[in-house]
């Protein structure tokens, strides 16, 4: 539309010239018809008119290729997948958040969907170039792989002993045992038995033998005061004289740390039926050292693991330094000397609280941190409590459970929770609770999570003695950072750390972002850390990953689709329209010139 309006004003301005202003009439159409021609020529030059020219051939395709330890395990074909990579087109590695500064494959994991949703911004064509055993296959949808061609390297099937998973505790006290549970499984292989070792450095502490069947078991356990095991151990737990053809996930390290004093103590005085389900739930969901210690009569004191008498010294001492202190029935007093960041208070009336006997019906509080444990359960026709202690929250007080008796009437706060002066402490006024774990069924799955909701607000307060931030898991596999949480009061901040370690990562600060969380790249290996404003302590990357165990192939091959990219091109690329306006503007000088005109 824009060069059809051009060339008519031109003609237009060229006819105008000749015909009404200078009154040439036809002998002037030759001068009319070149200064038409040079005026539209211009006038394209200047509007820059563009256009599209015919499609053409796409871009050099860009080649997202793997970049995990899968690539590289045995079996692996990185070398030549790499080398044909090259050969394709434009190569960027895909499988973690880390940015990769080399050319080898180095992550812990293989995520896909990341590195296809950037590609997506790209108009050239995109070709994945993997061995197909990919992490987040639910994320790579079909439209992700609408346009993206898939050239497969999979490794070559190969006999391996590995071990795939290894659960133990964080902390334990000077007189626990450490109980390691390994599972050993056999890819290609078909043994009768294995041999598990646990190492401390060179020393090795236990030996186990493993009899497998595909997949298989094997608890080892480890008296701390036997092995005289003190503060942060790296254990590595080996598969001894494995013989197969990937060493590196035949041994796995774990770090526990061995206190002088327990995590979690609970106090009981008397013990009735609340405090042993209690006790138990506390054992089985907390990931820290248990002590329970109960009064079965007037003045002495039992462990509620074997009812062994201890000194009310002993007692004392624990609950002064414990983490957690949960106190069920008469033991109040032991609170008033502790250094626990978090209280449990359980009266039951032996303190001469006012006892209010009958069917009471919890009702869930709403905004509460525990609220998350009843979530879509019948909570109104869960076993009723038997009797409740009337308590009054206070100003800030979160209620994470009220009851109703005999489901009319007003509810009745029964559980609270405070923070205040660095401490959290909360109430349970209500006895009878036990009756959901005893039922069964969602009422025991809710009476789990109530305690482990509780337990993680607890240890959620504030440490005085920790660090502003520590790790949230002291070893990660190879291939992935250490993940350091804030801890410290207000919004997290950069904070500086120094390691300690071989093969030391660039990082020397922390950069925390929105969730609290900063990770920091280090090589395999142990590595003592210290960060800015006090706190250290030990962590330690492996050598293991679930990158070196065989997996089933995801991705499928696809062909390359064939791009071709639309150019545009504008008037002001054309050297021939310059051309042609110098030529008409001679032609029209001439012109004029044969008609006596300057």
């Amino acid at each position: 539309m824009r060069v059809a309006i051009v060339l008519v004003l031109a003609g237009l301005l060229s006819w105008v010239t000749y015909w009404r202003l200078e009154r040439l009439g036809a002998r002037a159409r030759v001068a009319a018809l070149a200064r038409a021609v040079a005026w539209a020529a211009l006038g394209l030059l200047l509007l820059d008119v563009t256009c599209a020219t015919p499609a053409g051939p796409g871009a050099r395709p860009l080649v997202l290729l793997d970049g995990s330890l899968s690539m590289t395990a045995a079996g692996g074909r990185w070398a030549e997948a790499r080398d044909s990579a090259r050969r394709w087109g434009e190569v960027r590695l895909f499988g973690d958040t880390r940015p990769s500064q080399d050319s080898l494959p180095g992550f812990g994991r293989s995520d896909l969907a990341p590195a296809l949703a950037a590609a997506a911004a790209s108009e050239r064509p995109v070709l994945v170039v993997s061995d197909g055993e990919i992490t987040d296959p639910t994320g790579v949808t079909p439209d992700m792989l609408g346009r993206v061609g898939v050239r497969l390297f999979p490794r070559a099937p190969i006999p391996d002993l590995a071990i795939t998973r290894l659960t133990g505790p964080d902390r334990v006290t000077a007189g626990d045992t450490i109980r390691l549970e390994a599972e050993v499984r056999a890819y290609g292989l078909k043994p009768d038995s294995a041999r598990l070792e646990v190492r401390l450095d060179e020393r090795v502490l236990v030996r186990r033998a493993v009899r497998l069947g595909g997949e298989a078991a094997a608890v080892v356990t480890l008296p701390v005061a036997t092995h005289g095991l003190a503060g942060a151990v790296l254990l590595s737990v080996t598969l001894a004289a494995a013989h197969d053809a990937e060493p590196r996930d035949d041994a796995r390290l774990w770090l526990v740390e061995v206190t002088p004093t327990p995590g979690v103590v609970m106090l009981a005085s008397p013990t009735d039926w609340d405090g042993r389900f209690l006790f138990r739930a506390l054992r089985d969901v907390a990931q820290l050292p248990l002590r329970g210690y109960t009064r079965i009569e007037p003045g002495r004191w039992r462990t509620m693991e074997t009812l062994k008498p201890v000194s009310v010294d002993v007692v004392a001492q624990a609950a002064r330094q414990a983490n957690v202190l949960v106190l069920k029935g008469a033991a109040g007093s032991f609170a008033r000397d502790t250094r626990a960041r978090g209280v449990w208070l359980w009266p039951s009336g032996e303190g001469g609280e006012t006892l209010i006997p009958g069917e009471w019906y919890a009702v869930p509080g709403s905004g509460s941190p525990v609220a998350g444990a009843f979530l879509g359960l019948p909570v109104d026709s869960f076993p009723p409590l038997i009797q409740i202690t009337p308590i009054e929250p206070a100003s800030g007080d979160w209620v994470g459970l009220a009851a109703q008796l005999s489901r009319r009437g007003a509810d009745h706060p029964v559980l609270i929770g405070r923070s205040q002066a660095g401490r959290r402490t909360v109430s349970m006024a209500a006895d009878g609770i036990w009756r959901w774990a005893f039922r069964g069924g969602s009422s025991e799955q809710a009476y789990r999570a109530l305690v482990a909701s509780t337990l993680s607000w607890l240890l959620g307060g504030r440490d005085t003695s920790a660090a502003l931030a520590e790790p949230v898991r002291p070893v990660v596999p190879a291939g992935r950072p250490v993940v350091f949480e804030w801890r410290g009061a207000g919004l997290p901040r950069t904070l500086g750390i120094s390691v300690s370690g071989a093969g030391l990562g660039p990082a020397d600060s922390l950069r925390f972002d929105g969730a609290g969380r900063a990770e920091l790249w280090l090589a395999p290996g142990p590595h003592r850390y210290q960060l800015e404003g006090g706190g250290a302590g030990l962590v330690a990357v492996d050598t293991w990953s679930e990158e070196w165990l065989p997996r089933p192939v995801t991705l499928s091959e696809r062909p390359v689709p064939q791009a071709t990219v639309a150019g545009i091109t504008s008037s002001r690329q054309w050297i021939w329209l310059f051309g042609i306006a110098v030529v008409a503007l001679c032609v029209e000088w001439l012109a004029r010139r044969r008609l006596g005109l300057r």
